[in-house]
Protein backbone atom coordinates (compact mmCIF):
# COMPACT_ATOMS: atom_id res chain seq x y z
CA UNK A 1 0.00 0.00 0.00
CA UNK A 2 1.35 3.43 -0.96
CA UNK A 3 1.57 6.22 1.60
CA UNK A 4 -0.77 8.26 -0.62
CA UNK A 5 -3.48 5.59 -0.40
CA UNK A 6 -3.07 5.30 3.36
CA UNK A 7 -3.28 9.08 3.79
CA UNK A 8 -6.41 9.18 1.63
CA UNK A 9 -7.98 6.40 3.71
CA UNK A 10 -6.99 8.12 6.95
CA UNK A 11 -8.40 11.46 5.83
CA UNK A 12 -11.67 9.89 4.69
CA UNK A 13 -11.93 7.93 7.95
CA UNK A 14 -11.47 11.06 10.06
CA UNK A 15 -14.23 12.80 8.11
CA UNK A 16 -16.54 9.83 8.58
CA UNK A 17 -16.03 9.12 12.27
CA UNK A 18 -16.57 12.71 13.44
CA UNK A 19 -20.09 12.65 11.97
CA UNK A 20 -22.51 11.65 14.77
CA UNK A 21 -24.04 8.22 14.27
CA UNK A 22 -25.61 5.62 16.61
CA UNK A 23 -22.27 4.88 18.31
CA UNK A 24 -21.42 8.52 18.95
CA UNK A 25 -24.94 9.23 20.21
CA UNK A 26 -24.48 6.39 22.70
CA UNK A 27 -21.10 7.78 23.82
CA UNK A 28 -22.57 11.26 24.26
CA UNK A 29 -25.59 9.91 26.16
CA UNK A 30 -23.38 8.16 28.71
CA UNK A 31 -21.00 11.13 29.02
CA UNK A 32 -23.86 13.61 29.53
CA UNK A 33 -25.41 11.45 32.22
CA UNK A 34 -22.36 10.11 34.06
CA UNK A 35 -19.43 12.27 33.05
CA UNK A 36 -15.88 11.61 31.92
CA UNK A 37 -15.60 8.25 33.72
CA UNK A 38 -17.53 6.65 30.87
CA UNK A 39 -14.88 7.49 28.24
CA UNK A 40 -12.55 4.51 28.74
CA UNK A 41 -15.14 1.70 28.82
CA UNK A 42 -17.00 3.27 25.89
CA UNK A 43 -13.75 3.56 23.91
CA UNK A 44 -12.96 -0.10 24.58
CA UNK A 45 -16.44 -1.17 23.50
CA UNK A 46 -16.35 0.94 20.34
CA UNK A 47 -12.88 -0.33 19.43
CA UNK A 48 -14.03 -3.95 19.81
CA UNK A 49 -17.19 -3.20 17.85
CA UNK A 50 -15.38 -1.51 14.98
CA UNK A 51 -12.85 -4.34 14.88
CA UNK A 52 -15.68 -6.88 14.65
CA UNK A 53 -17.63 -4.97 11.98
CA UNK A 54 -14.57 -4.19 9.86
CA UNK A 55 -13.26 -7.76 10.06
CA UNK A 56 -16.60 -9.18 8.92
CA UNK A 57 -16.84 -6.57 6.17
CA UNK A 58 -13.30 -7.11 4.92
CA UNK A 59 -13.83 -10.87 4.72
CA UNK A 60 -16.75 -10.06 2.45
CA UNK A 61 -14.66 -7.68 0.35
CA UNK A 62 -11.93 -10.31 0.03
CA UNK A 63 -14.46 -12.88 -1.13
CA UNK A 64 -15.75 -10.43 -3.75
CA UNK A 65 -12.21 -9.81 -4.98
CA UNK A 66 -11.55 -13.53 -5.39
CA UNK A 67 -14.88 -14.15 -7.09
CA UNK A 68 -14.64 -11.62 -9.91
CA UNK A 69 -12.68 -8.51 -10.84
CA UNK A 70 -15.77 -7.20 -12.64
CA UNK A 71 -17.97 -7.64 -9.57
CA UNK A 72 -15.33 -5.96 -7.42
CA UNK A 73 -15.29 -2.96 -9.77
CA UNK A 74 -19.09 -2.86 -9.66
CA UNK A 75 -18.97 -2.85 -5.85
CA UNK A 76 -16.65 0.17 -6.03
CA UNK A 77 -19.14 2.04 -8.22
CA UNK A 78 -22.03 1.14 -5.95
CA UNK A 79 -19.94 2.20 -2.95
CA UNK A 80 -19.26 5.60 -4.52
CA UNK A 81 -22.99 6.10 -5.09
CA UNK A 82 -23.69 5.00 -1.52
CA UNK A 83 -21.31 7.62 -0.15
CA UNK A 84 -23.10 10.33 -2.15
CA UNK A 85 -26.48 9.12 -0.88
CA UNK A 86 -25.30 9.07 2.74
CA UNK A 87 -23.86 12.55 2.33
CA UNK A 88 -27.12 13.89 0.95
CA UNK A 89 -29.10 12.38 3.84
CA UNK A 90 -26.69 13.86 6.35
CA UNK A 91 -26.76 17.29 4.66
CA UNK A 92 -30.55 17.34 4.93
CA UNK A 93 -30.55 16.18 8.57
CA UNK A 94 -30.34 19.77 9.77
CA UNK A 95 -29.95 20.18 13.53
CA UNK A 96 -31.47 16.86 14.55
CA UNK A 97 -29.42 15.12 17.22
CA UNK A 98 -31.65 13.54 19.81
CA UNK A 99 -29.62 12.55 22.86
CA UNK A 100 -31.04 11.50 26.23
CA UNK A 101 -28.52 11.51 29.10
CA UNK A 102 -28.12 8.08 30.71
CA UNK A 103 -28.08 9.01 34.37
CA UNK A 104 -28.49 5.56 35.92
CA UNK A 105 -25.19 4.24 37.30
CA UNK A 106 -23.81 1.63 34.91
CA UNK A 107 -20.84 -0.71 35.40
CA UNK A 108 -17.84 -0.47 33.10
CA UNK A 109 -18.39 -4.00 31.78
CA UNK A 110 -21.99 -3.19 30.87
CA UNK A 111 -20.93 -0.02 29.07
CA UNK A 112 -18.32 -1.98 27.10
CA UNK A 113 -20.91 -4.56 26.11
CA UNK A 114 -23.46 -1.91 25.16
CA UNK A 115 -20.96 -0.03 23.00
CA UNK A 116 -19.79 -3.25 21.35
CA UNK A 117 -23.34 -4.33 20.51
CA UNK A 118 -24.36 -0.97 19.07
CA UNK A 119 -21.16 -0.66 17.02
CA UNK A 120 -20.64 -4.23 15.81
CA UNK A 121 -24.18 -5.43 15.22
CA UNK A 122 -25.45 -2.42 13.29
CA UNK A 123 -26.15 -3.81 9.78
CA UNK A 124 -25.72 -0.32 8.33
CA UNK A 125 -22.17 -0.23 9.68
CA UNK A 126 -21.16 -3.48 7.98
CA UNK A 127 -22.85 -2.36 4.75
CA UNK A 128 -20.99 0.91 4.94
CA UNK A 129 -17.60 -0.75 5.39
CA UNK A 130 -18.25 -3.04 2.42
CA UNK A 131 -18.97 0.05 0.31
CA UNK A 132 -16.21 2.24 1.75
CA UNK A 133 -13.11 0.07 2.03
CA UNK A 134 -12.92 -1.17 -1.60
CA UNK A 135 -12.32 2.41 -2.75
CA UNK A 136 -8.80 2.11 -1.30
CA UNK A 137 -7.97 -1.53 -2.04
CA UNK A 138 -5.33 -2.31 -4.66
CA UNK A 139 -6.47 -5.56 -6.34
CA UNK A 140 -2.93 -6.19 -7.63
CA UNK A 141 -1.41 -6.15 -4.12
CA UNK A 142 -1.75 -8.81 -1.37
CA UNK A 143 -5.11 -8.29 0.32
CA UNK A 144 -4.52 -9.34 3.95
CA UNK A 145 -1.76 -6.76 4.70
CA UNK A 146 -3.99 -4.04 3.29
CA UNK A 147 -6.94 -5.25 5.37
CA UNK A 148 -4.81 -5.29 8.54
CA UNK A 149 -3.68 -1.70 7.95
CA UNK A 150 -7.23 -0.53 7.26
CA UNK A 151 -8.56 -2.17 10.43
CA UNK A 152 -5.76 -0.87 12.68
CA UNK A 153 -6.04 2.67 11.30
CA UNK A 154 -9.82 2.83 11.62
CA UNK A 155 -9.94 1.33 15.12
CA UNK A 156 -7.25 3.69 16.46
CA UNK A 157 -8.89 6.78 14.98
CA UNK A 158 -12.35 5.70 16.16
CA UNK A 159 -11.03 5.21 19.71
CA UNK A 160 -9.50 8.68 19.76
CA UNK A 161 -12.79 10.05 18.43
CA UNK A 162 -14.73 8.46 21.29
CA UNK A 163 -12.48 10.12 23.86
CA UNK A 164 -12.92 13.47 22.10
CA UNK A 165 -16.71 13.26 22.04
CA UNK A 166 -16.87 12.04 25.64
CA UNK A 167 -14.69 14.94 26.75
CA UNK A 168 -16.78 17.52 24.89
CA UNK A 169 -20.04 16.02 26.17
CA UNK A 170 -18.79 15.96 29.76
CA UNK A 171 -17.18 19.42 29.70
CA UNK A 172 -19.09 21.41 27.11
CA UNK A 173 -22.68 20.25 27.24
CA UNK A 174 -23.98 23.50 25.75
CA UNK A 175 -22.07 22.80 22.53
CA UNK A 176 -23.55 19.32 22.18
CA UNK A 177 -27.04 20.77 22.66
CA UNK A 178 -26.50 23.71 20.27
CA UNK A 179 -28.66 23.20 17.14
CA UNK A 180 -26.49 25.56 15.10
CA UNK A 181 -23.35 23.56 15.88
CA UNK A 182 -25.07 20.28 14.98
CA UNK A 183 -26.47 21.74 11.75
CA UNK A 184 -23.03 22.99 10.74
CA UNK A 185 -21.45 19.61 11.52
CA UNK A 186 -24.12 17.72 9.56
CA UNK A 187 -23.86 19.99 6.52
CA UNK A 188 -20.07 19.98 6.49
CA UNK A 189 -19.94 16.22 6.90
CA UNK A 190 -22.62 15.67 4.28
CA UNK A 191 -20.82 17.86 1.77
CA UNK A 192 -17.54 16.05 2.35
CA UNK A 193 -19.19 12.64 1.97
CA UNK A 194 -20.88 13.62 -1.29
CA UNK A 195 -17.61 15.08 -2.53
CA UNK A 196 -15.78 11.85 -1.70
CA UNK A 197 -18.33 9.80 -3.60
CA UNK A 198 -18.21 12.06 -6.64
CA UNK A 199 -14.41 12.10 -6.59
CA UNK A 200 -14.25 8.30 -6.55
CA UNK A 201 -16.74 8.05 -9.42
CA UNK A 202 -14.84 10.63 -11.46
CA UNK A 203 -11.51 8.87 -10.98
CA UNK A 204 -12.99 5.57 -12.16
CA UNK A 205 -14.82 6.99 -15.17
Amino acid sequence: MSIETWLAFTTATIILIVIPGPTILLVVSYALGQGWRTALPMAIGVALGDFTAMTLSLFGVGAIMMASATVFTLVKWVGAAYLVWLGWKLFRAGSRLEVKPMTAETSASRMIGHAWLVTALNPKGITFFVAFVPQFVNPQAPYLPQAAIFIATFVILATVNVFAYAFVAARARALIANPNAIRLLNRAGGTLLMGAGVAVAAIRS
